[in-house]
């Protein structure tokens, strides 16, 4: 694979190297989740006119992958995970390295549920009363525990990936999962992505494009007990997608229950 000659391509978008990752791209993956990601908040419950976006909180980065720790990390045959969200996320090895920052996230950070909810606290400010206090019951019933945010670039220079899994209530889980599959494939807004073999729950779809578009996107998200995993993919059209249900697919056997302790 080489790089874009910028004399066939007029228009060429931007380069690889700095392709700008969605933080919860302005797509359903961030209105149906927007609330855990920390990036912004679709009230879901229908009897809100009118979304209210947030600013994201700033994290701690790190500049390199975790190094292995004696910290145990996996899954309970429950499906609840434990040990960090960093140790769980896949690592930047291979032929991946860390890639560009997610917005005010980073590129390897884990935020505690207490970090993201006093930045929803500071966000709802503005709100009245009634409906700031609609918003927090609502995001204490979902019982966010942390969120893990990772991203990766290619060696090549030709695509980035980022993988964010939110901890939170196990049904609310799968029910936004759920919801996003419908949503995508039922509203016709959406490119149909390909499946990820031995993961029935996850589905990928991409975003819309012109078909001489130089960049592509396409998102994935999967419920594995209690995280959700939402994973952003953004390159040189035409994506490799074999090689991003790869990612995903490590990610998610990474994930599964009853996972020993690695």
């Amino acid at each position: 694979m080489t790089d874009i000659d910028p004399a066939e391509h007029p228009h060429p978008g931007p380069r690889p190297g700095r392709l700008a990752l969605r933080a919860a791209g302005a797509t359903v993956a961030a209105a149906l989740v927007g609330v855990v990601i920390g990036v912004g908040f679709i009230q879901v419950r229908y009897d809100d006119p009118a979304p209210v976006t947030a600013a994201p909180p700033a994290p701690t980065t790190s500049p390199i992958s975790p190094t292995p720790t004696a910290t145990p990390f996996g899954a309970k045959s429950n499906g609840s995970h434990f040990g960090s969200l960093r140790d769980l996320l896949l690592p930047a090895t291979g032929d991946y390295g860390l890639g560009p920052d997610d917005g005010s996230y980073g590129n390897d950070t884990e935020l505690t549920g207490e970090k993201l909810k006093a930045g929803l606290d500071d966000d709802l400010l503005p709100l009245p009363k009634a409906q700031q206090d609609k918003l927090r019951q609502y995001w204490d019933g979902l019982n966010v525990r942390a969120i893990g945010v990772r991203t990766y670039k290619n060696r090549l220079n030709r695509l980035v990936v980022g993988i964010k899994l939110h901890q939170f209530n196990q049904q609310e889980v799968q029910k936004m999962n759920e919801y996003t599959a419908v949503f995508t494939g039922d509203t016709g807004l959406f490119r149909t992505g390909p499946a990820v073999p031995g993961h029935p729950e996850a589905h990928c779809y991409l975003m819309p494009a012109a078909p001489s578009a130089p960049i592509d996107r396409m998102e994935c998200s999967a419920a594995e007990g209690d995280l959700l995993v939402v994973l952003n993919a953004e390159g040189v059209a035409p994506l490799p997608k074999d090689a991003i249900v790869t990612l995903l697919t490590q990610q998610l056997d990474r994930l599964a229950r009853p996972g020993a302790s690695v």
